[in-house]
């Protein structure tokens, strides 16, 4: 098994890529920029907001980055698929 499909398949996966995955991813995103924002005028208020749009654009447009970091697909709806794909016996020999 690929190190993407078994990720695809993990409890944390699956929440992530459920739809209160998505609002959480998104609500941290703009945690991430409200607190820049407070501080952009220092080095990590500009960072937080940079930081920012990988939780917003994750949870807006419901990519996964982890999927696609492991070799996997991006999008949630494709991550999700492969969760609900059964898993094939593996067979001793």
């Amino acid at each position: 098994m690929k190190l993407y499909e078994s990720f695809g398949r993990s409890a944390f996966s699956r929440f992530i890529n459920s739809s209160a995955g998505r609002a959480l991813r998104f609500l941290a995103g703009v945690c991430f920029l409200a607190v820049g924002y407070m501080y952009r005028d220092t080095t990590p208020g500009v960072i937080s907001m940079v930081w920012s749009i990988l939780p917003l654009s994750a949870g807006a447009f419901d990519l996964c980055y982890v999927s696609a970091f492991l070799g996997g697909p991006i999008t949630g709806a494709k991550v999700r698929a492969l969760a609900s794909i059964p898993q094939a016996p593996s067979n001793p020999q």
